[in-house]
C-alpha cells in the first residue's frame, strides 16, 4: 500500500526515523483541505509509543479537514544544511503516514496534555496541571495512529555514512 523508498541507499533505519520524531520540536501535518486542495499546517506534536499527539482548537480549518477525511500524513525535519558549492542540502527527515482522530477518552486527552506540557516546559508540572485543567474544555487532542513510517537522509550524508564520497 505504500511505496517502498526510490533510493534505498539514502533510508533510514527504524530506530534514526523514530529518533527523529522524539526530538524534533515541530512537524507539519498534511491533510486533504476544502475543495481537494492540500493543507499543511506546523504544529507542536509529541511522540509516544507509535502515535503522534497534537492540540489545537475545537473548530477551524484543520478540524473541519480531518472530519471530511482522517487520512494524513507528518513530516519532521531534523536537519536541513545548505551546501551551495554542491547545489544540495544535508538533511534528515521522518514521514508518517495514518489516520488522524480526535481524542474522546478524558484520560487519554489529559495524558497526552501532560506529555506535551513535558516536553515543551520540561520541570513544571504544576503549572503544566493548572493550565491544563483551565483549558481542557477549550481544546481539541489529535491522535496521528502511525500506519507507515520512513526517514531519509540527503546524499552527502548517505556518502559519509557508508563511505562512498
Amino acid at each position: 500500500m505504500f511505496r517502498e523508498m526510490r533510493r534505498a541507499k539514502q533510508e533510514l533505519s527504524r530506530d534514526e526515523t523514530l529518533e527523529i520524531l522524539e526530538r524534533g520540536s515541530s512537524g507539519v501535518l498534511a491533510l486533504s483541505g476544502d475543495e481537494g486542495y492540500p493543507y499543511a499546517v506546523p504544529l507542536s506534536y509529541v511522540y509516544s509509543e507509535g502515535k503522534i499527539f497534537f492540540h489545537c482548537a475545537l473548530t477551524g480549518h484543520k478540524m473541519d479537514a480531518i472530519r471530511q477525511n482522517e487520512k494524513a500524513s507528518f513530516c519532521v525535519v531534523a536537519q536541513d544544511l545548505i551546501i551551495p558549492e554542491k547545489y544540495t542540502t544535508a538533511y534528515r527527515s521522518a514521514i508518517a503516514f495514518g489516520r488522524v482522530s480526535l481524542v474522546s477518552s478524558p484520560e487519554e486527552k489529559r495524558r497526552a496534555a501532560m506529555l506535551l506540557a513535558e516536553k515543551y516546559n520540561p520541570g513544571h508540572e504544576d503549572g503544566a496541571q493548572k493550565e491544563i485543567d483551565n483549558g481542557m474544555d477549550h481544546m481539541a487532542v489529535l491522535r496521528l495512529d502511525i500506519a507507515h513510517l520512513s526517514g531519509k537522509e540527503g546524499l552527502e550524508l548517505s556518502r559519509r555514512r557508508h563511505g562512498t564520497f
